[in-house]
């Protein structure tokens, strides 16, 4: 009877242990598996080269959201990308959208840039002022094979 009460004790200190492993992980990854909260809007870009899943969407250096979806609409050829935002942050019709890279070869990011106009962006609206990602491996191509 001591035998199977060291082993049902030892079990389940194992099992919160990978419980709590589990969490960590999902925290130090930065991974949102239980929120929902805010709202999604949608940009269209005609390159989005290097842009991923997950990036982060910045207004003046602060994060207000991530990439949670990047689709190609084929009737235009163009990437459609959805940021979802935190509830707090109010973005007006006019707003700027870009794809800027962090440091000199750093990860992609969307930067907002908030208009004057009154009317809000809402759920599901889409931002249509947008700039594509900057394409060096292209600026570079076209400097060394004499095109620029």
């Amino acid at each position: 009877m001591n035998k199977y009460t060291k082993e049902t004790s030892v079990g389940i200190f194992v099992l919160i242990g990978l419980l709590c492993l589990g969490y960590v992980t999902v925290k130090l990854g930065k991974m949102e598996v239980f929120s929902s909260e805010g709202y999604t809007v949608q940009a269209r870009f005609t390159s989005v080269t290097g842009l991923r899943v997950g990036a982060d969407v910045e207004i003046s250096g602060v994060p207000v959201g991530k990439v949670s979806g990047i689709n190609l609409d084929q009737m235009d050829n163009v990437a459609v990308v959805s940021l979802r935002l935190r509830p707090d942050v109010e973005l007006s019709e006019d707003t700027i959208a870009s794809v800027k890279t962090s440091g000199l070869i750093g990860d992609k990011y969307v930067k907002l840039s908030p208009g004057g106009a009154m009317d809000l962006l809402k759920e599901g609206d889409e931002i249509l002022e947008t700039e594509s990602a900057l394409d060096i491996e292209e600026l570079i191509s076209k400097y060394v094979f004499g095109k620029v």
